[in-house]
């Protein structure tokens, strides 16, 4: 298992934006194979900033993820270039 924490920290006031984007991101992730949760939040104390957590079955439902067209359009052509910052850090869980 594979974890993706995402933070994007908008340019000013393209908050909205992004959400949207976001909003029509969701339900097309949560219907691909390998993916075990996609959860998109967005800051309280500031509406330019947020944080998605996802999971996935392994590195290559991920990588699967990435490839997408809907991925290429979305995040790639349509939310980052509505960042200043994008930062993503991969984690493997820890279990007993």
């Amino acid at each position: 298992m594979i974890v993706l924490i995402a933070n994007y920290h908008c340019r000013q006031g393209m908050g909205d934006k992004v959400e949207e984007a976001l909003r029509e991101m969701i339900p097309l992730v949560e219907q691909e194979k390998g993916c075990l949760q996609y959860l998109v939040n967005r800051s309280k104390d500031n509406p330019d900033v947020f944080l998605l957590f996802e999971q996935y079955e392994d590195e290559e439902a991920l990588a699967r993820h990435s490839e997408t067209a809907y991925f290429q359009r979305i995040i790639r052509n349509t939310v980052i270039p509505l960042l200043d910052k994008r930062e993503r850090t991969l984690y493997t869980p820890v279990k007993p």
